[in-house]
């Protein structure tokens, strides 16, 4: 099934990727009920096939306690209602008890179990809010693109480092500017909620400057300010180190179709797949944003590249989470060599499905085992057209 740009930058949970594992009692939580239900019984099977000096019927009061640490406190309930009930008939029926002293282990059992299984709720809500704001964090920082948007077809993919995180330092953008789509990607030295509050701020930066600025080179001036004093900022909240960001902004202009404009503020180059195979855009000069003034390069920022970009060819920009990630080996996954041969299947370079193949390929080359958050961004010029309106506040 064909998956369009805007569903693939709804950033789907981690599982949609083959290969990537949720905590077993997560992915199966609906089912935990089955664990305290099997052992209830084995331990009627077990006293049943054991001789009359071996009173198994005791092991009742590890039923309730099993399920206060998988189940909720009303399967917890039921749990400890059976064993109690159990306990007599087992009794009743092979007299195997060891007198009032087996029940009262299994009547405390229970009584511990119950209070368990409250605070085990009461900690998975609390930790049920905090997805919910690094979600809302999430949207406001990776906002979904429609399909289309400023004449382009793209589609995303972000894979957070944690995978109950979901969000994390690593930033992408597609915006509709009067001048022609504007596309960005970076990735904010080290992790946290500093390095998602710096890229929050260089997100909304882009934002807004992408869409007035008519040129590249102010648009780069205003990235490398805005990292300027959000550091400051930082500083004078308490913050020791400065954060600085790695990025590509490229901008689609509307009368040079076959055209890009690029500025590599540090990042590792785009690749270009089209009908000819697999190409690198030439590495940028530029320094990353926040460090433009030790750089000594002149100006401070790195030059605006003019690149040759067919209308059949999609740009792929990614992060380091793809080109440094390592299997069980230690080796690094080779980008280059899975696009070229990924380029000669059929539909290889459409946004969504290159984004998709790529994600996937990272995922079973690390085993699931990510340790550095990755972002992807495949873009190329769509017949679609949703421009922004000149004077209007979108994009």
């Amino acid at each position: 099934m064909r998956v369009r740009s805007a569903e693939v930058n709804r950033l789907p949970q981690p599982p949609s990727v083959p290969g990537t594992q949720l905590p077993v009692l997560v992915r199966y939580g609906h089912r935990s009920w089955l664990i305290p239900a099997v052992l209830l019984v084995a331990v009627v099977v077990v006293d049943a096939l054991t001789p009359s000096s071996f009173a198994s019927v005791s092991w009742l009061a590890l039923v309730p306690v099993v399920a206060a640490g998988l189940c909720g406190p009303p399967a917890t309930v039921v749990f400890c209602c059976l064993a109690i009930a159990m306990y007599p008939a087992l009794d009743s029926i092979w007299a195997k008890s060891q007198g009032v002293e087996d029940f009262l282990l299994v009547v405390a059992g229970c009584v511990l179990a119950l209070p368990l299984s409250v605070f085990r709720a009461q900690a998975a809500a609390y930790v049920r809010h905090l997805q919910g704001a690094a979600e809302t964090t999430r949207q406001v920082v990776l906002r979904p693109v429609p399909p289309g948007w400023g004449g382009v077809d793209s589609a995303a993919r972000y894979l957070a480092a944690d995978v109950e995180a979901r969000v994390g330092g690593d930033f992408y953008d597609v915006l509709a500017s009067p001048f022609g789509a504007r596309v960005v990607l970076g990735d904010v030295q080290g992790k946290g909620l500093p390095a998602v509050s710096t890229a929050a701020a260089l997100v909304g930066c882009f934002r807004e400057a992408a869409f007035r600025e008519p040129d590249l080179a102010t648009l780069a001036s205003r990235l490398e300010e805005r990292v300027h004093r959000q550091n400051l900022l930082a500083s004078r909240l308490g913050e020791e180190e400065e954060r600085f960001v790695t990025a590509v902004v490229i901008w689609f202009p509307d009368d040079a179709p076959e055209e890009i404009q690029s500025v590599n503020f540090g990042h590792d180059s785009p690749h270009v797949l089209g009908p000819d195979g697999v190409r690198k855009l030439p590495p940028g000069s530029g320094a990353p944003l926040g460090l433009a003034g030790l750089a000594g390069l002149v100006g401070g920022l790195p030059e605006v590249q003019r690149l040759r970009l067919g209308t059949d060819e999609t740009v792929l920009i990614v992060s380091d989470g793809v080109t440094e990630a390592r299997d069980r080996q230690g080796d690094f996954f080779d980008l280059r060599e899975y696009l070229d041969e990924l380029v000669g299947g059929p539909g290889a370079t459409a946004p969504e499905r290159l984004v998709e193949a790529v994600a996937a390929a990272v995922v079973r080359h690390t085993g699931g085992r990510r340790t550095d958050d990755t972002a992807l961004l495949a873009v190329r010029h769509s017949p679609v057209r949703l421009p922004a309106e000149p004077g209007t506040c979108g994009g």
